[in-house]
């Protein structure tokens, strides 16, 4: 064989055999695994307030400040995880944020001072975590999937929902047969689990397996590393923060994570314990929260492909700040039918809003789209955290979350009305990289 036939034996793949289940299909499934593994800890939050609070007097606005900074970085290390994973792959930055994830999550059982639980809990759970948030998911879809990516990013979405679904109903029973401590071990040894998953079987792109992206025409060769991890993700931000759809993209989805990871994640456990509910009851209906939201992120990547997003984000906010309205009217000591129904109402909201946010991100900014998205989810999570801190320190004012649901009820509304407002790129095409 000469050496211009390597050469292009090398830049084709081979011929697909009909009938087989695509490639891309497996990346994703070991993806969803990987994101339910790392969903693991942030099941932990509200289940740990009041255990901490009791055994080391720390004020609720202490402990949601810890709670705050791993949040904040959640959100702030996925535009730079992003960019890594185009310098050294996927599969090596997510083998070392699952394993960053174990060590935070592993070291708070010998904690016993309040800045110890900012460094485990807030820093290095934080950055693990944040290095495997939806940014990741983000970057799966766009290189293994030119069609379906609104339903694969809806299943991808759905993954973090599942780990809570899994995780919360099982270290709520540890902590309360056992200790708070068993729960932090368990949740390091699920995150170790999956790393021999992710290196053995997460590939980085289809080109390594000789396959075309699926639903791709062409075979797409693979990209060279992308030097410069960090200046390219703050070239980007510097790029899109010149338009206006990455502000209003930004500001919905800050609301996004103000009214869920920062407030019901955090907070429905100890206020629905303020109302004499058991914290197994409450935990069990945050995971009720989880089965839901697995239906309705997957329906959104669905409508996601068909119908246009804005308005689906408009519907999304809307319901989902009328229902909080409710909320303090429904809390009480026992589980009655509408709570039932906010739970289920609120669980199909949950993370919904995703999908369109995701497409929207790739309508306006192209190849850079998995960037730009880690920096808007960078804005959910500094909403997320702000509220969890200060949802805390209402608790301690106020001796009740009441005002805190109004506030988020009226953000929502407020985030209704900014997704109606961004523009429609012309043709819907993606901006050029």
């Amino acid at each position: 064989m000469t050496q211009t036939t390597e050469a292009a034996a090398v830049r084709q793949p081979p011929k697909p055999t009909r009938g087989r289940v695509h490639r891309a299909w497996f990346v994703a499934a070991v993806t969803f695994v990987t994101i339910i593994g790392a969903a693991a800890f942030r099941s932990v939050p509200g289940l740990l307030i009041d255990p901490l609070h009791d055994e080391f007097d720390w004020s609720r606005g202490t402990i949601g400040a810890a709670v705050s900074v791993n949040l904040a970085l959640y959100g702030l290390t996925a535009p730079f995880a992003a960019a890594l994973m185009d310098r050294f792959g996927i599969r090596r930055v997510v083998a070392v944020a699952l394993t960053v994830i174990a060590a935070g999550s592993w070291l708070t059982v010998w904690m016993t001072a309040a800045w110890q639980l900012m460094l485990c809990w807030g820093l290095l759970v934080g950055l693990g975590s944040g290095s495997m948030a939806l940014a990741f998911a983000a970057t799966v879809t766009n290189r293994w999937f030119t069609e379906r990516r609104g339903l694969v990013s809806g299943i991808l979405t759905a993954a973090s929902a599942s780990g809570q679904l899994i995780f919360l109903p099982l270290l709520s029973w540890i902590i309360d047969r056992y200790d708070w401590r068993p729960a932090a071990v368990t949740v390091a040894l699920a995150a170790l689990a999956v790393v021999p998953f992710v290196w053995l079987l997460l590939h980085d792109h289809p080109a390594d397996v000789g396959q075309k992206p699926y639903g791709a025409t062409e075979f797409v060769p693979k990209p060279p590393p992308v030097p410069g991890a960090a200046r390219r993700a703050v070239t980007v931000l510097l790029s899109a923060v010149r338009t206006g759809p990455f502000w209003l993209l930004a500001g919905t989805f800050a609301i996004c994570g103000a009214s869920t990871n920062g407030l019901i994640q955090t907070h429905f456990i100890p206020a629905a314990h303020d109302e004499h509910m058991p914290v197994q009851a409450a935990a069990s209906l945050l995971a009720v929260i989880g089965v839901f939201d697995v239906v309705g992120t997957i329906a959104s990547g669905w409508f996601t492909d068909r119908f246009e997003s804005r308005r689906l984000l408009a519907v999304y906010y809307a319901l989902r700040g009328v229902s909080l309205m409710f909320l303090p009217l429904l809390l009480g000591p026992a589980v009655h039918p509408p709570m039932i129904f906010f739970i289920v109402f609120y669980g199909l909201d949950w993370v919904a809003t995703v999908p369109p946010t995701l497409a929207l991100c790739r309508e306006h900014y192209g190849e850079d789209s998995a960037i730009v998205f880690g920096w808007v989810l960078a804005s959910h999570q500094v909403g997320a955290a702000v509220v969890a801190f200060l949802g805390g320190v209402a608790r301690d004012a106020f001796g009740s979350y009441d005002v805190v649901w109004y506030a988020s009820g009226a953000l929502c509304a407020a985030a209704a009305l900014m997704a109606l407002v961004i523009r429609r790129r012309a043709g819907g095409e993606p901006a050029a990289a």
